[in-house]
């Protein structure tokens, strides 16, 4: 069974940063892209950017503007990101989420992902 569990979620102020977790199970995590999603309250997913399988090539959404960095330990099973400079748009509950398998092309649309976490809330605000 597929497991993903987000964490490092809080609340922060305009401008701060964040480190969030996801810490899968159930799969050969190093075969597969991974990716992050968020949802903002009264919006549909929001794809943020992923991560092909080793970790050597990454895709941001225009959203992220710089300011977000995904990363990947296949060692440890761990996905990451990594946002700074963060606006009071980027509120919204981000979700890991899994991939295609061994594939190239890094899915730019949050359907692209099959499986995703129970989400961890981010909160911008002063």
């Amino acid at each position: 069974e597929v497991q993903l569990v987000e964490s490092g979620g809080g609340l922060v102020q305009p401008g701060g940063s964040l480190r969030l977790s996801c810490a899968a199970s159930g799969f050969p995590f190093a075969d597969y892209i991974m990716g992050w999603v968020r949802q903002a309250p009264g919006k549909g997913p929001e794809w943020v950017g992923g991560i092909e399988w080793h970790g050597e090539h990454t895709f941001y959404a225009e959203l992220t503007e710089g300011r977000f960095v995904i990363s990947r330990d296949n060692a440890k099973n761990m996905l990451y990101l990594q946002m700074d400079k963060l606006k009071s748009e980027d509120t919204a509950v981000y979700y890991c989420a899994k991939g295609p398998f061994l594939s190239a092309d890094i899915p730019a649309r949050a359907d692209g992902y099959d499986s995703w976490g129970q989400g961890t809330q981010v909160t911008v605000s002063s």
